[in-house]
């Protein structure tokens, strides 16, 4: 006497969105440019050495990249300097922002999260992934919570096994 059992997938049926936030991260490359290399002996900008070197800059390896620009030694950069530098590189790169390389993952995030649209989520119960093989910047999270709160149903961090509930409209 055989008997027949039906595998269920219940998470499926509960209607709930599992939300990978790391799906947001924009693709492509991050790239540092440190300021100290434009530096004579890693203190002073002389403006003419500067914006020979800036000049001199390969944009090509630069091209459809995410770059920082920060400076690693304790010397004080003029703001024209950025201009100059962003000025030769922003035709080519995806986006330029001055900080370190966590500094840009949360721009980057933040411009990714401001302008996706969660309208498929509306009136959802939706499971954030608690897990993830990137490096999500935590801001990102608190901004996530920001845009779900007002349209969902509710709204839970974890896995669909063991989730932490977090809104319940």
């Amino acid at each position: 006497m055989s008997e027949e059992f039906e595998i269920r997938n219940k998470v499926a049926e509960s209607g709930l969105i599992n939300f990978d936030l790391a799906t947001l991260l924009p693709k492509g490359e991050r790239k540092g440019i440190d300021l100290k290399d434009f530096l004579f002996q890693e203190m002073i900008l002389k403006e003419k050495d500067f914006r020979e070197e800036v000049e001199a800059i390969d944009t090509e390896l630069y091209k459809d990249s995410y770059i920082y620009i920060y400076n690693s030694v304790d010397t004080i950069i003029p703001l024209w300097a950025y201009f100059v530098l962003t000025a030769k590189l922003t035709d080519v790169a995806k986006k330029i922002v001055f900080g370190s390389r966590e500094d840009l993952d949360v721009i980057l995030m933040h411009n990714a999260i401001q302008t996706h649209d969660f309208e498929e989520m509306r009136g959802k119960r939706v499971l954030v992934k608690g897990c993830s093989d990137k490096d999500i910047p935590e801001n990102a999270y608190i901004e996530l919570v920001e845009q779900l709160k007002p349209i969902v149903k509710s709204l839970m961090f974890g896995e669909a096994c063991s989730n932490v509930p977090i809104i319940k409209n």
